[in-house]
């Protein structure tokens, strides 16, 4: 997976499409990203003791990472990410402005 934790992104796709965020969790087994505050889902609460109130609340949901892309931290603009390799060392090039991220 090419994204990381703290990365910029921005959703290209769904209902929050346009949206941006900052990662904050990131599941390379499911190839999913947390992002707060973006893809919120509704979910009925029945009363309880910790909800003595129940009711609807606002519940955060995964993303898939096809569905985002990377802003650059250098050209500020939306862009794929690759790989360059110098000196034994791998390191993450932005596919737009070909500067290390």
């Amino acid at each position: 997976m090419k994204l990381k934790k703290g990365d910029k992104i921005k959703i290209i796709t769904g209902k929050d499409n346009g949206r941006d965020g900052v990662i904050d969790k990131v599941y390379p087994r499911s190839n999913k990203i947390s992002v707060p505050g973006l893809n919120m889902y509704k979910k009925h609460v029945k009363k309880s003791d910790k909800m003595p109130q129940g009711g609807i609340v606002d519940v955060p949901r995964l993303i898939d990472a096809s569905k985002v892309m990377l802003v650059c931290p250098k050209c500020g603009k939306v862009a794929r990410i690759g790989y360059q390799v110098k000196a034994g060392k791998k390191t993450r090039i932005c596919k737009t402005c070909e500067k290390v991220i």
